[in-house]
Formats: C-alpha cells, structure tokens, sequence
C-alpha cells in the first residue's frame, strides 16, 4: 500500500496539478522528502529555512494535526491520508 498525500490547489501546478500524490509510509518527514524528491518546490512551501513546518500551513494525518502529534516526526503508515491545508487569512 502507500500513503494518500492530498495536495490543495494553490500547490497544484507543483505536481502537474495532482489533487493526490502517492508515496511510502514513514515519518512526515519522509513523506514530505519523497514530495519534495519526486515534485521539486514542496519542501520549500512547507518547510521553513530552519526546517520546521511554516506557520500558516496545517498538516493532517488522517484528521488529526500534526503540531498536536509528533510534529515531522510523525508515523505515517500504509493506507492513511495526509491533507496538506494552508491557512486562510483575512478579515
């Protein structure tokens, strides 16, 4: 099996405009370096220079938020989805 990356629309067009990605279990992290290795330009929208999560994207394993987990550390296992949401800001 393989882990569901849903992608949003502002992120499309880096993955030649997939809704989904699919890559092998492990942690975020992982996840997120398969992303990047297989979609150049993920890493840099989720990650920041000192390579945690940016403030305003949320990322959900199954529907849980990951900064309420392990972080990147979090375990990603066959057959779960992972949403990538950014914040939505205004007023």
């Amino acid at each position: 099996m393989a882990v569901t990356v849903r992608i949003p629309t502002t992120l499309r067009p880096m993955s030649g405009g997939a809704k989904t990605v699919e890559v092998a279990p492990g942690s975020l992290s992982d996840v997120i370096a398969q992303l990047e290795s297989a979609h150049a330009g993920f890493a840099d929208r989720l990650l920041d220079e000192s390579g945690d999560l940016r403030k305003f994207v949320n990322i959900f394993v199954d529907d849980d938020d990951v900064r309420y987990l392990d972080g990147l550390a979090t375990d990603v296992a066959d057959g779960i989805t992972v949403s990538i949401i950014p914040a939505v800001a205004g007023g």
